[in-house]
């Protein structure tokens, strides 16, 4: 039987070399790893596409994880800084690189990073849009942000943060709730910003089901 998720292969009872490994690293029977995958209270990033992957499971009754945030921006522009910084990840055997990428093209850097680590990498697909899009964000169509979670999953992105959390309907009950600040995920704004200027939804909410 084929599985697209690890999730999937445990509910069907497919014991994966991933699993393999994330059980005899993490001392757990492969019973009890299957059956807490399946619950969905342990989960194994692990895109087939990330070939230098070693796999890792998160979750209830395993060791806690250690995440690296690094990424090319608008202030640092250098990957070679960047790509340092992961190689520092690598050394101390972090589980976990976030690329929080923000500006031009970030594909270039993140495929550096999947051709060589051994952790798993995370992305924040909205950061991306303008410059994977070449677009103006008011110009982005809500179809184009699912465009760029794809182009991520296809490269061998591990995990992602979406931002579906924010929708027409919080708009309006947090713009009438005298907020003393702005929302403070950058994302969130990206998003908030996007709807009031095109008036939409926000397409990771109300496309949520096909991301899935």
């Amino acid at each position: 039987m084929k599985y697209h998720t690890q999730m999937e292969a445990a509910k069907a009872g497919i014991f994966t070399p991933q699993m393999e490994a994330v059980s005899k690293e993490e001392h757990i029977a492969p019973e009890k790893l299957m059956q807490r995958m399946a619950a969905g209270t342990i989960v194994i990033p692990a895109n087939c596409h990330h070939k230098s992957l070693k796999p890792r499971g998160v979750g209830k009754g395993l060791r806690t994880k250690i995440n690296v945030n690094l990424g090319i921006s608008g202030d640092c522009r250098d990957y070679t800084c960047e790509l340092a910084k992961a190689k520092m990840a690598w050394k101390y055997d972090a589980e976990a690189i976030m690329d929080l990428s923000d500006y031009g093209k970030t594909n270039k850097f993140r495929r550096q990073l999947l051709d060589l680590s051994p952790a798993m990498i995370g992305t924040v697909p909205v950061y991306d849009a303008v410059g994977y899009l070449e677009k103006d964000l008011k110009e982005i169509q809500a179809k184009d942000f699912l465009e760029v979670v794809r182009a991520h999953a296809e490269e061998g992105v591990d995990f992602m943060t979406i931002h579906a959390g924010i929708n027409r309907k919080s708009i309006d009950s947090f713009e009438r709730s005298g907020r003393k600040m702005n929302i403070v995920s950058r994302g969130g704004s990206l998003i908030y910003a996007w709807m009031k200027m095109t008036g939409n939804e926000n397409p990771f909410f109300e496309y949520f089901d096909d991301l899935m």
